[in-house]
């Protein structure tokens, strides 16, 4: 059986109506050299059992016996994948009908590039957006780049610093040589710190304004819940920790803990203070561990110090408006304007 192009990955944990709405994007798309794995992390609200798969003969339900995580399940879905780029979409997700299409004249333009981030808005309010991929601040700080600004505010093609996890397009031999997500962080900044390792590889990520994504965001963990914060506290400082090179690190850190103490205070104003303080805590016991590990570390860095540090944001005021952060091409290079598309 000759292997499709695109390998789309939907993991699922309790997704309620957003899968089938997931999947029905999917067969809608003008592309159709692709296939879908969907895998359900033990769902219990019946999400994969009413699946309907109809319009996807290419198409496969994968059922976990365990709620695995995100990271895992993905890295997973990936082992079984047969297409030449992994297609990473979240259940509470639609995809525009030419998603897959926009992605594949990207690759086309840009035969060097293997990470790809999508244009992501939000799917209750197509005017706001979502996500231009990935941004993150030099004193280890992430966001979804300008989540929230009104649909002009998108940036143009260019490189980001890695993609969300919700609609991220990933060479799968590069996947798999960088052994997936990391599986001890379960969900929340798995993404970054994949992107982080690829940035530190020497594989930097575009960002495609014309890849459209429309996400619910957070609809099924719930936005500002313990779980996702305590996991994204965590999280995000094993990021830091974990890739930062040494100089950039010892340069960083004092501002680093200023900005966690911030968010501390900043979250107990909003009744999350248990969660933060228990994945500051956790996340700093459990460095010894997600150090010694190599497995998720990369183990030669391909760029210089001054290259990884242009990729990151330096100014905090930026970071706080969640502005987006995508660089312009070079010289010579034409940005591919963004052409609006309402979600069919």
């Amino acid at each position: 059986m000759q292997s499709p192009t695109f390998s789309v990955i939907i993991v699922n944990y309790n997704g309620g109506h957003f899968l089938q709405d997931a999947v029905r994007s999917l067969s809608r798309q003008t592309f159709r050299d692709f296939e879908l794995i969907v895998l359900d992390n033990a769902s219990t609200d019946g999400s994969a059992d009413a699946l309907d798969l109809t319009g996807l003969p290419n198409a496969q339900l994968v059922r976990n016996d365990d709620n695995l995580g995100f990271a895992a399940a993905n890295n997973l879905g990936a082992g079984l994948a047969r297409g030449r780029w992994l297609a990473l979409l979240n259940p509470d997700a639609v995809a525009a009908p030419d998603w897959l299409d926009q992605v594949m004249s990207a690759s086309q333009r840009h035969p060097d590039c293997r990470v790809f981030a999508s244009a992501q808005y939000d799917l209750q309010d197509p005017e706001i957006i979502d996500g231009a991929g990935d941004a993150y601040l030099i004193m280890g700080i992430p966001w979804r780049g300008g989540f929230g600004h009104p649909r002009t505010a998108m940036p143009g093609e260019g490189e980001c610093f890695s993609p969300c996890g919700a609609a991220a397009i990933i060479d799968r031999q590069l996947f798999l040589n960088h052994n997936g997500f990391d599986e001890r962080f379960f969900c929340y900044c798995e993404d970054v710190d994949l992107g982080f390792r690829f940035q530190l590889a020497g594989e930097p990520c575009w960002f495609l304004p014309d890849a459209k994504v429309y996400h619910a965001g957070s609809a099924i963990s719930g936005v500002g819940s313990p779980f996702s914060t305590y996991h994204g506290t965590r999280n995000r400082l094993w990021t830091y920790v974990k890739n930062m090179p040494l100089p950039l690190l010892l340069l960083t850190l004092p501002m680093h803990i200023v900005l966690c103490l911030y968010l501390i205070a900043r979250n107990a104003l909003l009744g999350r203070l248990v969660p933060t303080l228990k994945g500051n805590w956790d996340g700093l016991r459990g460095l010894p561990d997600v150090l010694s590990g190599a497995k998720w570390r990369v183990r030669e860095r391909k760029v210089s110090i001054g290259q990884l540090a242009r990729t990151m944001m330096w100014n905090p005021l930026r970071m706080s408006r969640r502005v987006p952060h995508v660089r312009m091409p070079v010289q010579g290079i034409q940005t591919i304007p963004v052409r609006d598309q309402e979600v069919s």
